[in-house]
């Protein structure tokens, strides 16, 4: 029997504060209480950051109507889900606040886990960093991973295991991941990792093969050296253009030129004189 802080006379117990229970069952959440004269009994769920009444005033709420029924006893679902596991807490109280208790109760509702998926490269670098992720999204609780190469377990201690003396990598249970840092040629194989959580039969992922390969020095080398030359060779070109002039030329020609009409004025005696346009652009 579990007993939460209490204010007072009153008492208020949990004969079950931890629940274990498989999706889709009926599951009963124990909260009695003694010393009360009046008790007023509200539950609320909290679940991350957000909080929910399940009961107020004795009397089950409207989004939990017709699934969770309560009693002097507790409340009691009538089918769990996955969206059900978390902390519930009991509260007892009386008018006036003089008299107050309350008891929390985790709900765990089983879920096995189902088959996780993986990244898995299929060629990595001698050398480098490399990392494999597993994991699966159904299982309450959550799973824990192993992985396997070859079919080997690969335990989380590389230097514990006979047939992975030569290879360096870690392996986290909780998220998942498989490191290799640095990739070695030992490396190469073809790997899967396995999700469990206790409840249910383990599940596998499908096997994929990874490479591990060495650096291609020769192909950088030669991308280099093919970059080189022709960069060498647009050079020489732009310098022997320049060389023959071929700029300049194409310079003058885009100057257009101006061209200037001269008209001869007629003979005409002094008299009649008269000035008159002789130019002409």
């Amino acid at each position: 029997m579990i007993c939460s802080v209490v204010q007072g006379k009153g008492s208020v117990y949990s004969s079950q504060p931890d629940v274990r229970i498989a999706e889709n069952s009926p599951a009963t959440l124990s909260c009695t209480y003694s010393g009360f004269s009046s008790p007023r009994v509200e539950w609320k769920f909290v679940q991350g950051d957000t909080t929910t009444l399940v009961c107020y005033n004795s009397q089950i709420t409207a989004s939990y109507a017709g699934r969770v029924t309560f009693s002097s006893n507790g409340i009691t679902f009538n089918s769990v889900t996955r969206k059900d596991t978390g902390e519930y807490t009991c509260m007892v109280s009386e008018d006036g606040g003089q008299n107050y208790g309350e008891v929390n109760v985790h709900l765990t509702v089983l879920v096995p886990p189902s088959k996780p998926t993986v990244n898995i490269p299929s060629s990595v670098t001698i050398g480098n960093r490399a990392v494999l992720t597993c994991s699966e999204q159904d299982g309450s609780p959550p799973s824990e991973y192993s992985w396997f190469k070859d079919g080997i377990d690969m335990l989380t201690d590389a230097k514990k295991t006979r047939a992975f003396v030569n290879s360096s990598y870690t392996v986290d249970p909780k998220t998942g991941d498989l490191v290799f840092d640095p990739v070695t040629a030992f490396d190469t194989g073809e790997y899967y990792c396995q999700a469990q959580n206790g409840f249910g039969t383990a599940t596998r992922s499908e096997a994929v093969r990874m490479d591990a390969v060495e650096l291609n020095v020769g192909g950088i080398v030669a991308a280099v050296l093919v970059t080189l030359i022709l960069l060498g060779v647009l050079i020489f070109g732009v310098w022997f253009a320049y060389s023959r002039g071929y700029f300049e030329r194409t310079k003058k020609g885009t100057t257009p030129s101006k061209k200037v009409i001269y008209s001869q004025p007629s003979t005409r005696s002094e008299g009649e004189f008269k000035q008159t346009s002789s130019f002409l652009v």
